[in-house]
């Protein structure tokens, strides 16, 4: 008896099990339509009569693709490169990579001179400062010296001589990309020596020099920014020259003596085919998105998130320097009083004509979603951003009605970029219907 009642119960149990499962199946599936509806009437709008949009959504939490527009349409992305960049840079380098700067010496010292010279070895530290330079002047003063007879030589062989990126426009206002500088600027050397002059030491005779280390040289000195230091402000404020740096040190991991902007592409394409694309079917210029002759998919960016997602190292490390709406970087300003603000995390581009945005956030069901949205062709940014917006208020849960959207978007009948002749909702349809057939149940030294 007592065995019947429980196999009666067990039967009970499992039939209610089921019934949760198939309700919960439901409810996503009634959630994903509302969503896609929600997106698909953002996207039937007259903006997309002259402009383009690559658009994808992945839900994370599931392992599915929730909504895809476009997303295997070649986009230039602006600064969403830089998600290229620093995630390809975490998976090469690590989350405890650290740029280096250091200091050596040849000859020796008598009678409390240094006979030889001091050596300055860049490693494309974008943070270094004045304070950095103060602490390398002491530790060679710390040689116990108090005049030199040599040179102070500038060794920029980090990186190959190309002070610019690849398809960077030639009356932009942007920074030479030097393996050796203070604030951006050329003037490392010319900066250490006045400290070593400040702490009386005589350089009466001393040249400024650029040329290579000897094998020779002694180690008098480092100093080290991480990694993470510098992809706070790469993502945060979109700053392109730390982006630069990054790129040239995911070069500088293949060990040949000159990193070049060639050996990181390389080292980009190993990861997207890593994880299942084909990277010649992308084309990766520069580390900053300034070039315009980068060109990506919504659907790689979203590939790199999710590899970043699933990866502790990387997401440890990415997550708190993306920009978070309505809170700081560049999306202090967007999204504000919305259920988007302080729940997107995402990295922001802008070019003349390009607007993108890709990032994560939690869904309403509590789902984390990648998702990364691309617009080109757009004169008017704010349009592009405004497009933006909504779609995170969306993902996010919100309830734009048709007020929310016609505050941005001017829908039509007929939208020539969604169709061509078809009509309104039936290529989205189709997209959603793609979607679910893809789914699965200061520096220190050292």
């Amino acid at each position: 008896m007592k065995k019947y009642c429980f196999l009666t119960l067990i039967f009970w149990l499992s039939l209610a099990v089921k019934a949760q499962i198939v309700n919960d199946a439901e409810t996503f599936s009634l959630e994903n339509d509302s969503l896609c509806m929600k997106l698909d009437s953002l996207l039937s709008s007259s903006l997309f009569e002259t402009s383009q949009v690559g658009l994808m959504v992945y839900d994370l939490t599931a392992d599915t693709a929730l909504y895809r527009y476009n997303h295997r349409q070649k986009l230039r992305p602006a600064s969403c490169m830089k998600l290229v960049t620093s995630i390809t840079a975490l998976d090469q380098l690590g989350p405890k990579y650290e740029y280096q700067t250091r200091i050596f010496y040849t000859g020796e010292v008598r009678d409390s001179t240094l006979w030889g010279n001091i050596y300055c070895v860049g490693g494309f530290d974008p943070m270094l400062t004045q304070d950095d330079v103060i602490t390398l002047a002491a530790s060679i003063r710390n040689l116990g010296i108090d005049s030199i007879r040599g040179q102070i030589v500038a060794d920029r062989s980090f990186k190959e001589s190309l002070d610019y990126g690849e398809g960077w426009c030639w009356d932009d206002d942007n920074p030479m990309l030097i393996a050796l500088t203070i604030g951006r600027k050329d003037n490392f050397t010319s900066t250490l020596a006045e400290e070593i002059s400040r702490l009386g030491i005589n350089l009466e005779g001393v040249q400024l020099m650029q040329g290579r280390t000897p094998e020779n040289a002694k180690l008098l000195d480092v100093c080290c920014h991480s990694i993470t230091q510098v992809l706070e402000r790469m993502m945060k404020v979109s700053d392109n020259f730390y982006a630069e740096s990054m790129f040239y040190q995911t070069a500088a991991s293949v060990g040949h003596r000159f990193a070049t902007a060639d050996n990181a592409r390389n080292v980009t394409r190993k990861l997207i085919n890593r994880l299942g694309l084909n990277a010649g079917n992308y084309r990766v210029a520069d580390g900053s998105g300034l070039s315009l002759y980068n060109y990506v998919t919504a659907e790689l960016l979203v590939t790199l998130l999710r590899h970043a997602w699933r990866t502790p190292s990387i997401s440890k490390a990415l997550m708190p320097s993306l920009p978070v709406a309505g809170v700081d970087g560049t999306l202090k300003s967007r999204m504000q009083k919305t259920l988007a603000q302080g729940n997107v995390r995402a990295k922001t581009g802008t070019l003349t004509g390009i607007s993108s945005l890709a990032g994560y956030c939690t869904a309403r069901n509590g789902h984390e979603l990648a998702f990364a949205i691309i617009n080109q062709g757009i004169l008017d940014k704010t349009s592009g951003k405004a497009f933006q917006d909504r779609v995170c208020q969306v993902l996010c849960g919100e309830d734009l009605g048709v007020k929310g959207v016609k505050e941005v978007l001017t829908p039509k009948g007929m939208s020539v970029a969604r169709n061509k002749g078809v009509k309104k909702g039936a290529k989205a349809t189709k997209s959603r219907q793609s979607a679910r057939s893809a789914r699965k149940p200061r520096g220190k030294r050292r």
